[in-house]
């Protein structure tokens, strides 16, 4: 298991100030032959329904000097991680989570735009400093 991400514990207080339980941190992936971590798993009752909504949530950062090159693991961790989850977890989506300076200042970009549309990445956008969910991008 790795690590937990600079923001982790930013991410884990918007979702519940978002209404969201937080059902595992970090949430257990076993397929038959790896083991994968994805940082949290989340679960929202509805009111309307009597099941819930249930979510897994890969955070990054983007810190380090390279945003492609943070881009590239997040991507492949990201397609990895949801593939596994249709496996094991057919009724959990999975979700990307980016603060708001990172998708302000790389995410907007053509080409980045271009490969979350081709890819059907979806997106949480949170503020690190309120610790607040800001979009959700589908």
């Amino acid at each position: 298991m790795s690590a937990k991400d600079t923001f982790h514990n930013a991410v884990r207080s918007a979702l519940e100030k978002d209404n969201w339980t937080i059902t595992h941190d970090p949430l257990r992936i076993k397929t038959e032959d790896i083991e994968l971590y994805v940082d949290l798993g989340a679960e929202r009752i509805i009111a309307a329904q009597k099941s819930g909504q249930k979510i897994a949530v890969e955070i990054k950062s983007f810190l380090g000097t390279s945003a492609v090159s943070e881009f590239y693991i997040a991507l492949g961790q990201t397609l990895t991680y949801r593939t596994a989850l249709r496996i094991e977890q057919p009724n959990r989506i999975l979700y990307l989570a980016i603060s708001w300076d990172t998708y302000r200042d790389f995410f907007i970009r053509k080409l980045i735009q271009d490969v979350i549309a081709e890819h059907q990445i979806k997106l949480l956008i949170f503020d690190p400093v309120t610790k607040e969910v800001l979009l959700w991008k589908e």
